[in-house]
């Protein structure tokens, strides 16, 4: 009895683990196989391949024109390119995803680093990171400019940059010149030889107009050879409109505030022979007093007057509209001046109700001064501040 229990026992034992051991070794089978599938597509590579010139660890890296990232059998999708202050480098991606280029130059003597991912037809991804430092030039060029940062100005200021260095490479100095202003107007620049770019709008500057400039000249290679080492930012406001008119034949300019005359003032101009531009003429320096000698502007010994009072500038060849005490009766009467514009004055500017002095003191830098019916030809746009005196045609062009 015993034995046959023991027997039963045994065949039920037996037929449990034989029956599991065959039905648990099939479906084992069966989801290993799967797995290793599954797995197999999930670890599979990318197909696509990024490159990114210039190799790592490069140095003396060109500033424009050395850094690209490319895709093979795939699409770029993120391209970071970051300086070592954490600026991240502005740039875009074809539209066919194969490249990715700089939309600016770089910096010089920067590191940068680079993190650029591509997708192959599958969506896997394929990612690359670089670094490489650009070239420390040997000579380097900056922009001596005006108006000064944080200054006010008249409606007639262009924003005004002279080059330590002649530019060869004019178009890429000026991508690197950014002009925004609060309200919003067009504003253009325009070369006057290759040392000097004006900025303005087509018409004076509205009252108010907040202007900010970014000089992002660091890394642009103005000529060859020669690098921009100036990264600033110049903010400045135009404050109100101011524009006086002088009419050479009926000596008296009217000035005009924010559109309505407030004030008209007998002058005297050029002599024949030695006439007052016509013109619209800006102010670009006040001088509450100062010497003028005619030896300085072609005149020989014809006059040197040490104690000019309230002198303001309107061209470099030396044309002033200044207070004058010597000059008798002539300020509205008759022309008397080798050029400048006469208001009558006091010997050291001490009667401030006096018409130059007057106008010294409700004037700005900036402001601007127009001569009209004079004999002489029309000013020089580039002979100081005044590139008023070009068409909108022609400063664009």
């Amino acid at each position: 009895m015993l034995t046959t229990m023991l027997a039963v026992l045994l065949f039920a034992v037996t037929a449990c683990g034989g029956g599991g051991s065959d039905s648990g070794s099939d479906g084992d089978k069966g989801k290993g196989a799967d797995k290793s599938a599954s797995d197999k597509a999930a670890t599979k590579a990318s197909e696509a391949v990024v490159s990114i010139a210039p190799k790592h660890g490069a140095d003396s890296v060109a500033t424009s024109g050395a850094l690209k990232v490319t895709a093979a059998k795939g699409k770029l999708s993120e391209v970071t390119v970051e300086n070592d202050k954490g600026e991240k480098i502005a740039g875009e991606i074809a539209s066919d995803g194969a490249t990715w280029t700089p939309s600016i130059h770089l910096n010089s003597a920067t590191e940068y680093k680079v993190h650029a991912v591509a997708k192959d037809s599958e969506g896997r991804e394929a990612a690359e990171d670089s670094s490489f430092t650009t070239l420390t030039p040997k000579n380097t060029f900056v922009g001596i400019f005006t108006p000064e940062d944080g200054s006010k100005v008249g409606v007639g200021m262009p924003f005004s940059i002279r080059f330590t260095r002649g530019i060869t490479a004019p178009e890429d100095v000026e991508k690197a010149i950014t002009v925004k202003t609060e309200p919003a107007v067009d504003v253009e620049g325009h070369w006057f030889g290759n040392d000097r770019i004006d900025f303005r709008p087509e018409k004076y500057w509205k009252a108010g107009t907040k202007v900010t400039v970014d000089l992002n000249l660091d890394g642009v290679e103005g000529r060859d050879g020669v690098y921009g080492e100036q990264s600033k930012k110049v903010s400045f406001t135009i404050g109100r409109s101011q524009v006086s008119t002088v009419d050479v034949k009926k000596l008296t300019m009217k000035v005009a505030r924010d559109g309505k005359v407030i004030k008209t003032i007998p002058v005297t101009t050029g002599k024949p022979g030695m006439e007052t531009w016509n013109g619209q003429m800006v102010i670009s320096e006040r001088l509450s007093v100062t010497r003028m000698n005619g030896e300085t502007v072609g005149y020989g010994g014809e006059y040197d007057i040490k104690d000019v009072p309230d002198a303001m500038r309107l061209t470099n060849s030396g044309t002033f509209i200044h207070g004058n005490y010597w000059g008798g009766d002539a300020f509205g009467n008759y022309n008397a001046s080798h050029g400048c514009i006469g208001l009558r004055d006091t010997r050291g500017g001490y009667d401030r109700a006096a018409p130059g002095a007057w106008f010294f003191d409700n004037s700005m830098v900036g402001d601007v001064v127009v001569v009209k019916n004079s004999n002489d030809r029309t000013v020089d746009p580039d002979n100081g501040y005044n590139g008023w005196n070009m068409s909108w045609e022609k400063w664009t062009a």
